[in-house]
This record gives structure tokens, C-alpha cells and sequence, in this order.
């Protein structure tokens, strides 16, 4: 063998045993070592779990787009997972807390203190959203309408809607605890449990959805089942991992127990940033509003179907993005700051990298990822103009994302929180709302609002990145 051929097969040994070492899942230090080892044994389960969670809406999407009257579905499908952002929001914001924590502890060899400020942010979480599932199932019906459906749409989509936000309680289990598994460096178990919802949810769809042998068929309601169903099989792994104890988060029973103080200190970093992503997510309920208003049902079907696709190829760099907020977590807690910020260099180079590649892959084949998940024209018409138009600000997009776990990993959520408000609602909002109305350009103004407006959020990110206030926070 030459040497070239044995440097070659060397070096592809060596990405097959870092694939196989970052799929395992075990309890990693990253205070020391590799940063770019790191950085992609944190990255590689953090971006397949992001693309498991984008799946759930895609699956569901491909489904209920091969319905009768598949504009209905595809709308209900779209505006409820806009408003269901809203539970995301506090889903995020309690799981970047918890990273936040868990991982400044892990970097302080305090194990027993991280888990249970991860258990207090579970008790805090599950008595917050069971209120908001209650509330979602009673106006499901409203929401929709509030949303810009039609009432045929509203009339079509209000079982959907219920079931979805009365297990919303489940979707913010699954972020949070896979948030505690990230801020322990155990990214893999995150990703496993969103494989299991996934593959749950992939086989029950079909089945819910069309009938099968004494299975009756719900239709547009099925998926929602379907849905429900996977998250809690998910989970439902996630917490016979927290009680098994063979890591290094081992849940007592004694931990159950509220502890006002330490939830007091969670809420102080997760109400900024629980603000953070419901001020994001309001931007995108009010954009979906003015294109469904705008556009009518096609428009918004259009543009749901693009969002998804969208958010399918953005997601695993989110997943990425969280590598950051995990290595600087943990190395602020080791009082190693020069490695924080090599770290989140590193993972930025890398989203880039991405992002280029998905940009690109975007443009040649949006059509044929279109035509897959829907055979109506007029709505397949608008979501490739919509992909199109919004794909163009990729590369910021994943600047932002890695600037943003950055000040979240430090437990400085004030910063992004700020940045969004001014980003979103004083400035994509009203551009949107201008282009769309005054100028008359309807959906398309919407679409090109996007992309400019994240451009100014990642150029305003990496300044306050540069001052540098995300390095004196304590947590």
C-alpha cells in the first residue's frame, strides 16, 4: 500500500471511529481536548435531532398534502405550528436555561447541581404550558381564525388544532430534557429520543390518517395523533434515561421536590429568553397572518409549505449552533474563556460551510421538494417563489443562530432578546407590513422582508459578540 493510500485510509478510519464515538452517547469533558473534535461530537447528534424535529411538520405535511381539499389541511398544519411557536417559545427559552446551568456546572465537576436544576426546570415548565394546553384546546376553533383562516378552513382544521396544542405539554418536555442532556455534553441522547418520535410518528401517520384493517381513517385529525403519540414515546426515553442513572445526570426522588430558590435563579435567565423566542415567534404568526390575508388560501398554503422546507434545511443548523452554546457553557464554568471563543469561531466556520451548500441545494431542487409534498399548483406556485426569495439570507441565518447560543450558553439571554425585539418587530414587521400593503406586492413582500431582516440581526449580533459582555455573566 502507498503512502498516500494509507494516509487516506488512516483519516477515513478516523471520521468513522469520531461518527461512531458521536452517534454512541456517553458523558464527554469538553473543557480540554480538540475544540474542532468537539465541535463536531457535539454537532453531529445536536444536527441530526434538530432535522428529527423538523421531520415531525414535513411528515405531516406530506401526508395531509394528498388529501381532499389538501389547501385546508396544508393551512391548518402551517398556522397551527405557527401559533404552536408560541410553546416552542417557552420550551426554548426553559431549555436554553437549563443548558446554560447544567453546563457551567458540569464545567464546575458539580454533576449533582446540575441535575437538579434541570429537574426544577421541568417542574417549572409542565406548570406553565398545562395552562396554555387548556386554554389551546377551548379556543382551538378562534386561534385558527385570529391566524387568517377561512371558516371552512377553521371548521376543517379545529380537532387538529386541539389535539396539538392539548399534547403541547409533551412538546416542551421533549426541547427541555434534550436541553439538559445537551448542557451535559450528551447530545446523543437528545437525538435518539427525537429518532424514536420520529420513526413512531412516520408509522402511525399513514395509518391515522388513511385507515387501516379496523383503524378507521381521521383524516387531517390522525396526524395530529400521530404526532402526539411519537413525542411522548419520545419523551418517555428521555426520562427512563434521567431515572436510570447511568450517566451523569441521576435523578432522585428527593430532587422532585420545588426548590424556589434555584427556580428563581432559572426564571432570571429563562424569562429573557422565553421573551427572545416568543418575540421571534409573534414576527412569524404576524407574518403568516398577512400573507394568509394578502394571499388567501393558496398564498398561504404557498408559504407554509415553503416555511417548512425552510426550516427543515435550518434546523440541523440549530442543531449546530447549539454545539456553542454547550462548549461555552462548559468552559466558562473551567474558567477557560479564550477556548469559549475559539469554539464559537470554530462552529461558525462550519455553519457557513453549510449554509452555502444548502443555499445552493435550495435553488436547484426546490421545485422537486415542492411537488413532493404537494400536487396543487397554485400552492406549489407560491412556495417556490416564497423558497426562492427567503433562501437568500441562509448564510446569515446561520451566523445568527451560532451568535445567538452564544450569549444563551453564557446564560446572557438579555442580549439576543433585545436584538430580536428591535430585529423582528421594529424592523421585519413593519417592512413587511409596508411592502405587503402600501407598495401592493401582497406575499412577495413578505418573503423579501425575511431575508433582509436577519441579515441586520446577524451584523448587530456580531458586534455585541465583539463587545464581549456575554464573557462577565454568572449563572
Amino acid at each position: 500500500m502507498s503512502a498516500p493510500q494509507a494516509a487516506s485510509r488512516s483519516k477515513l478510519s478516523r471520521i468513522i471511529s469520531l461518527l461512531k464515538q458521536a452517534l454512541k452517547g456517553e458523558d464527554l469533558d469538553f473543557t480540554q481536548g480538540s475544540i474542532r473534535k468537539g465541535v463536531l461530537l457535539l454537532a453531529i447528534p445536536m444536527m441530526l435531532e434538530m432535522a428529527m424535529e423538523s421531520v415531525f411538520a414535513l411528515v405531516d405535511l406530506y401526508f395531509v398534502g394528498h388529501l381532499p381539499n389538501s389547501s385546508h389541511a396544508i393551512q391548518t398544519v402551517g398556522l397551527t405550528e405557527s401559533v404552536l411557536t408560541i410553546i416552542y417559545s417557552l420550551a426554548i427559552g426553559m431549555s436554553m436555561a437549563a443548558t446554560a446551568v447544567v453546563a457551567r456546572r458540569i464545567g464546575e465537576k458539580n454533576p449533582e447541581a446540575a441535575t437538579k436544576a434541570g429537574v426544577q426546570a421541568i417542574l417549572i415548565a409542565v406548570f406553565f404550558n398545562l395552562i396554555i394546553s387548556v386554554l389551546g384546546v377551548i379556543y382551538a376553533a378562534d386561534i385558527l381564525m385570529l391566524m387568517g383562516a377561512s371558516a371552512e378552513t377553521a371548521a376543517h382544521g379545529t380537532h387538529f388544532t386541539q389535539i396539538m396544542m392539548g399534547g403541547s405539554v409533551i412538546i416542551v418536555l421533549l426541547f427541555l430534557i434534550n436541553g439538559i442532556f445537551r448542557g451535559a455534553g450528551n447530545a446523543a441522547i437528545a437525538m435518539k429520543s427525537l429518532w424514536i418520535a420520529n420513526i413512531a410518528n412516520i408509522i402511525l401517520c399513514p395509518i391515522l390518517i388513511n385507515g387501516l384493517g379496523p383503524i378507521p381513517a381521521f383524516g387531517l385529525t390522525g396526524a395530529a395523533i400521530a404526532t402526539t403519540i411519537g413525542r411522548s414515546m419520545g419523551v418517555g426515553y428521555q426520562i427512563w434515561h434521567l431515572v436510570s442513572g447511568k450517566g451523569l445526570l441521576k435523578v432522585h426522588l428527593s430532587y422532585l421536590k420545588p426548590h424556589f430558590e434555584q427556580m428563581k435563579a432559572l426564571l432570571k435567565i429563562a424569562t429573557p429568553g422565553i421573551f427572545q423566542f416568543i418575540i421571534a415567534s409573534c414576527s412569524w404568526i404576524f407574518l403568516a397572518q398577512l400573507v394568509a390575508t394578502t394571499g388567501g388560501d393558496h398564498g398561504s398554503a404557498g408559504y407554509q409549505t415553503a416555511l417548512r422546507l425552510m426550516m427543515f434545511f435550518m434546523l440541523p443548523a440549530w442543531g449546530m449552533s447549539n454545539a456553542a452554546a454547550t462548549l461555552v457553557g462548559q468552559n466558562l464554568g473551567a474558567k477557560h474563556l479564550q477556548r469559549a471563543i475559539d469554539s464559537v469561531m470554530k462552529t461558525a466556520k462550519y455553519i457557513v460551510v453549510y449554509m452555502v451548500l444548502v443555499m445552493a441545494f435550495t435553488f436547484i431542487g426546490g421545485y422537486y421538494f415542492i411537488s413532493f409534498f404537494t400536487n396543487d399548483q397554485l400552492v406549489q406556485e407560491v412556495a417556490l417563489h416564497a423558497l426562492q426569495i427567503m433562501s437568500l439570507g441562509y448564510i446569515f441565518y446561520g451566523i445568527g443562530m451560532v451568535l445567538v447560543s452564544t450569549f444563551n450558553g453564557a446564560g446572557d439571554t438579555w442580549t439576543p432578546t433585545w436584538v430580536n425585539f428591535f430585529g423582528f418587530w421594529l424592523f421585519q414587521i413593519p417592512l413587511a407590513f409596508l411592502l405587503a400593503k402600501h407598495f401592493e406586492m401582497g406575499p412577495t413582500g413578505v418573503f423579501i422582508a425575511i431575508p433582509v431582516a436577519e441579515v441586520g440581526i446577524a451584523i448587530v449580533g456580531y458586534i455585541l459578540f465583539k463587545k464581549g459582555r456575554w464573557k462577565t455573566i454568572q449563572v
